[in-house]
């Protein structure tokens, strides 16, 4: 059973009172849209042109009064007739003042009273049933599939403003402390993995020995390589970019055309610091990023790609360089950029493996390279795993002294919202992922996978709608542990405290649930492999302290049990095993046909903030396949669907020796049939993947969960076992 409450008239219309109208929205869309309460829905109907006229979406607003216009009850009906001649009035004046980019459309006052009277009085007296709305028309669906115009508030800046608490720092530095050694640990475990390897196929072979480098602990040549490569990392990086990236300087005169502030902001910035202005550059990228490199304040370097500079407006390309001036000078900085530097390399390996295996015609050449360009991905993607928690973190910091040196929450609000706009349109345009969009993630200032979704679905949902989940869901933060990002809800958020501690109008409306009907049940449901770990290493020590007090007073001697702890492992293989098994059906219920969700229904598919990914929904949606085409998307990981209302990723098990896979479709119509998840990032699992000519592909996630299961009930068994047989 899904573990979220169903919207509330009461609370949309509460909501509408109290001026949250992007709440209002959420709340009574699903209610318009029901074919089975007439009275709620045409309460809900008329409550939503208000919503909708207040938020600027007047089509919205003009395309449900026309349809109330048709109602069979006078004071409905003479209301829409009002509101439909000051709608249109407001909508022409708009066409003739305002472009697309001026934002906040103001409503006529003069329609506020007859509005909340007219509500308040069918509450008090209902609506008869014969107003039933006619079951022919679909009011959320007559605008699904045409994308409105995003409208932005353009809230004002502070112009005086008190300087904010000063941010507590001792836990960015442990992170960055940690994070350097992770980086050293796996690096460590690599190569000793490497040398064990080479040792053991040299020993193999007749007339060659070992080097007796190869017996050496690699631990002190490995942390000297680091501290080398921290001392270089600037200069280093610089070739880097340059030789792959195209990165080049970026003249003050340039930048300068694009925003004014800018300048004026890292001066005074870099003035109060004592530091010298850093060194800028350019990418030649049409997807808005920036990142920032060096190891002191005197090396650093602050990179902004085309694309930013053109989405952005003066005041928002000031915040995201204020935005690069709070993360330098900070431990997280050096170290970010040495991460940068050791997982650059690697990610070129598996680009020009990939690129090389797919030039190739020899099919010896083309295994080699998958090979190759499969093992360099899961190698940058565990050295890239190391940075996730720093990488997380260090933006709450960098957000805060961004809005604090230029005033301007608001506008990094924006700023923000339309990086992950601009990262999207990138990814339709190019139909996939790029290399520089993935290889540089760690230490952009908007993830790329967090954008498929929220930057895509603008224009078709409120943003406070979709966000509502990522700022309100008690159990959240749980789905970001494998997130190189912080939610944009919960970023949003503390921006707009700022703004609230300045007495500023917010950019964003963003309200919080006064109760959260999440059951716990649920979320155990959901974590139940990871939660059979620890019961697992819980029943092995109940399972020693039996057998050691059974020894005690000499009723069983199994000295198996003292000589080797082995079997604590195999307990907590076991109960892994348990977990997911309990899991399965829940996760991956039963897909009926006429419980179906379409593809122009996303939008409000998203919007419930109370759901977790086991409360899945069953979906059939049609759009256009994305991602890397041939090798480079062996694993199937940059499979994204487009479909008519945004896009969405999408999770397919790999099998090897099929006649069709998903890389082959890549570019073409399909349908896509499975369960659709909201977590940190939206996405669906695939059950099948058809296309028009009656190919299918399909993805079995139950089985492989189940052989998953198998795999950890029959290993956890074996080192058992075995530790009894070695015992005995």
């Amino acid at each position: 059973m899904p573990s979220y409450q169903q919207p509330s008239l009461e609370a949309g219309l509460a909501a509408l009172k109290q001026g949250n109208y992007y709440a209002a929205i959420t709340q009574l869309v699903p209610i318009a849209n029901s074919k089975n309460q007439s009275n709620t829905c045409l309460q809900a109907q008329v409550g939503l042109v208000m919503a909708y006229a207040r938020t600027g979406e007047i089509s919205k607003a003009i395309t449900l009064c026309d349809y109330l216009i048709r109602s069979t009850n006078p004071q409905v009906q003479e209301w829409a007739q009002r509101a439909l001649e000051h709608l249109n009035k407001v909508q022409k004046r708009h066409k003739k003042t305002r472009t697309l980019e001026n934002g906040f459309v103001a409503f006529d006052n003069s329609l506020a009273t007859p509005l909340v009277s007219t509500t308040t009085r069918q509450q008090k007296e209902g609506i008869p049933e014969k107003n039933t709305p006619n079951p022919d028309i679909d009011i959320p669906n007559t605008t699904a599939t045409e994308p409105v115009s995003i409208y932005w508030r353009h809230a004002r800046r502070a112009k005086v403003w008190q300087p904010l608490r000063k941010y507590n720092s001792i836990l960015s530095r442990l992170l960055a402390l940690g994070t350097f050694i992770a980086i050293f640990w796996v690096l460590w475990g690599l190569i000793s993995l490497l040398m064990a390897l080479i040792t053991q196929i040299l020993e193999k072979l007749p007339y060659v020995n070992p080097l007796p480098l190869l017996y050496t602990n690699p631990a002190s040549l490995i942390l000297f390589l680091l501290l080398v490569l921290l001392g270089l990392s600037p200069w280093l990086l610089d070739w880097l970019l340059a030789k792959f990236y195209g990165q080049q300087p970026l003249s003050k005169e340039i930048l300068y055309s694009h925003s004014r502030e800018v300048l004026r902001v890292t001066q005074r910035a870099c003035q109060l610091r004592h530091w010298p202005v850093p060194r800028l550059q350019i990418l030649p990228m049409a997807a808005p990023i920036m990142l920032t490199y060096g190891n002191l304040p005197c090396t650093a370097r602050i990179v902004v790609s085309q694309g930013l500079l053109e989405k952005l407006s003066d005041d928002e390309i000031a915040t995201i360089y204020a935005l690069a001036l709070g993360q330098i000078g900070r431990l997280d900085f050096l170290v970010m950029s040495l991460a940068l530097l050791v997982t650059l390399p690697v990610y070129q390996l598996y680009q020009q493996a990939s690129t090389w295996g797919n030039k190739s015609d020899k099919q010896i050449w083309r295994w080699t390279a998958t090979a190759l360009s499969s093992l360099s991905y899961g190698i940058w993607c565990l050295l890239a795993g190391t940075t996730l928690l720093n990488s997380r973190f260090r933006l709450d910091s960098s957000d805060r002294y961004a809005a604090e040196i230029t005033g301007n929450p608001n506008g990094l609000i924006r700023a923000l919202l339309k990086i992950a706009i601009g990262i999207a349109d990138d990814i339709k345009k190019q139909e996939h992922t790029s290399w520089q969009l993935e290889s540089l993630n760690i230490v952009a200032p908007v993830s790329h996978q967090q954008s498929l979704c929220l930057g895509s679905i603008a224009g078709y949902l409120p943003w406070e709608s979709f966000l509502m989940w990522e700022n309100s869901n008690p159990y959240r933060q749980w789905f970001t542990v494998n997130n190189s990002h912080p939610l944009m809800g919960d970023r949003i958020q503390r921006i707009s405290q700022i703004a609230h501690h300045w007495h500023l109008e917010t950019e964003l409306h963003l309200t919080i649930p006064e109760s959260f009907p999440v059951k716990p049940q649920s979320f155990l449901l959901q974590i139940a492999p990871w939660l059979g770990i620890p019961l697992g290493f819980v029943l092995a020590g109940m399972f020693w302290l039996i057998w050691q007090t059974s020894y005690t007073f000499h009723l069983v001697n199994l000295q198996w049990i003292y000589d080797d702890w082995s079997f604590m492992t195999g307990f907590m293989m076991i109960g892994f095993s348990i977990g997911t098994v309990m899991r399965i059906n829940a996760f991956f219920p039963e897909i009926k046909p006429l419980a179906l969700q379409a593809d122009d229904q996303l939008p409000q598919l998203l919007t419930n903030p109370f759901v977790l990914p086991v409360d899945s929904i069953s979906v059939r949606f049609v759009g256009k396949l994305l991602g890397r085409r041939g090798i480079s998307n062996c694993l199937s990981q940059d499979l994204i669907l487009q479909s008519s209302t945004g896009l969405v990723k999408l999770h397919h098990v790999p099998l090897w020796g099929l006649s069709v896979t998903p890389q082959e479709l890549i570019g073409r119509q399909i349908i896509v049939t499975g369960w659709l998840r909201r977590g940190a990032t939206p996405w669906i699992d695939i059950q099948t993947l058809e296309t028009q000519n009656g190919k299918t592909i399909n993805s079995p996630h139950p089985i492989w969960s189940t052989v998953l299961a198998v795999i950890a009930q029959a290993w956890g068994a074996y080192i058992m076992l075995t530790a009894q047989s070695v015992g005995g």
